[in-house]
């Protein structure tokens, strides 16, 4: 996947960062912004857990010594429940305790503060990445494939752009290929606090179907969706 693309992945996703040094907290976000649809920072390690076990963020960016539970462990309750969520660890821990502790929770990358501009921008193209499963164009069928990137279905040598709902829903439908996907999990995915209808997923799914063919996105009567490929 060619560097300059990359990041593009990165445009519709959400990050969860928690830090409680409000300066770098502030700095942080504010990169994290010029390369993510929504970044939420917060200071509180329960704060974290609660909003990072919620299905709703894409990607982690953590500290580690936070108040009242340090980031390892919120991580590693995380990933109880969660073993592909992408992480990166910004610490001034380099001690081989914390390594190891970051090696066994599958972490992304661990950076040191104060950290490198360069390197943190390396650890985003890692993350982008993961969530494009290390590839730029995904055959879907034998007429459709979709750019990760562009989030762009090409029908034959047609392209077909997707709303922002459309692509979320397409890349997680992607993820979780030839899985049930339940109604549930889709609200919290696609929505943080409201939960909609099942009629508002039903109409994003109708728009994919239109680009796709009826066969791909399949109905789980009374359950949700899964995507055949």
């Amino acid at each position: 996947m060619p560097n300059s693309s990359i990041l593009e992945i990165l445009s519709d996703k959400k990050v969860l960062c928690l830090e409680d040094e409000v300066g770098i907290l502030k700095n942080l976000t504010e990169t994290l912004e010029l390369f993510f649809g929504e970044v939420m920072g917060i200071e509180d390690g329960l704060e974290a857990l609660d909003l990072a076990t919620s299905g709703f963020y894409d990607v982690l960016v953590f500290d580690i010594t936070v108040p009242h539970m340090d980031g390892l462990e919120v991580i590693k309750r995380v990933r109880q429940n969660n073993q592909n969520i992408p992480i990166i660890i910004l610490s001034s821990h380099t001690e081989q305790e914390y390594l190891w502790r970051a090696v066994e929770l599958k972490i992304t990358r661990f950076l040191p503060k104060p950290y490198d501009k360069d390197a943190f921008i390396a650890a985003l193209k890692d993350i982008a990445r993961e969530l494009g499963g290390d590839r730029q164009i995904v055959n879907i069928n034998t007429q459709a494939r979709y750019d990760f990137a562009k989030k762009i279905i090409y029908i034959k040598d047609t392209a077909c752009h997707l709303a922002k709902s459309e692509s979320r829903l397409l890349e997680y439908f992607l993820k979780n290929k030839n899985k049930a996907v339940t109604y549930e999990e889709l609200f919290d995915y696609l929505w943080e606090f409201d939960q909609p209808s099942k009629e508002a997923i039903k109409t994003i799914v109708k728009e994919l179907r239109k680009k796709l063919g009826k066969d791909t996105i399949r109905n789980l009567y009374g359950v949700g969706y899964i995507c055949e490929i």
